[in-house]
């Protein structure tokens, strides 16, 4: 068997893996904006949405067109960081609670969390983000999609870190 059907398979999970994400994001919206929740970034948060998608969409038309070889060992360091971030991801989520979310929404009297992974990072969230969106592409060998991903996303962490410092210095 080739490896672009593993391949797609893969992406298509992690694929899976946001649509549960943007599941739990809703339900934590909803409880942040009837505890009075205010939204900041909205401006960006479609370009983030976009970027995001055009990750696994890239990959995926990369591997098919361009056809680049898998290189095993390459494929499976990147697999285990791919691995490491989503359970990086969760571990944020299930440290946060209700307070996490894909937008940057403040509720007033909230405290700021500073456990899990907040206790040694002020954004691990994005560290994952950061990991993925390189090893994702890189388990097969797409390094264009890799390229391309961490150079736009480096411009949009920039905005979405200075909005959501902006928002927890809002907090108590």
């Amino acid at each position: 068997m080739s490896s672009e059907p593993l391949f797609t398979a893969l992406v298509v999970a992690v694929g899976l893996e946001r649509v549960a994400e943007l599941a739990v994001s809703r339900r934590n919206a909803a409880w942040s904006f009837a505890r009075g929740g205010v939204e900041l970034g909205r401006g960006h948060y479609p370009l983030m949405v976009a970027l995001h998608t055009g990750l696994l969409a890239g990959a995926l038309v990369e591997v098919w067109t361009r056809g680049p070889d898998a290189v095993p060992v390459l494929a499976w360091a990147m697999l285990v960081l791919v691995a490491a971030s989503q359970a990086l991801r969760w571990w944020c989520i299930a440290t946060l609670g209700r307070q996490w979310n894909t937008r940057v929404i403040v509720v007033p009297g909230a405290a700021r969390v500073t456990g899990g992974p907040y206790r040694r990072l002020p954004h691990p969230n994005y560290l994952a983000v950061v990991v993925e969106g390189l090893a994702l592409p890189l388990v097969h060998s797409a390094w264009i999609t890799a390229a391309v991903f961490t150079v736009l996303n480096a411009l949009l962490l920039a905005a979405r870190v200075r909005t959501e410092d902006a928002a927890l210095a809002r907090l108590a």
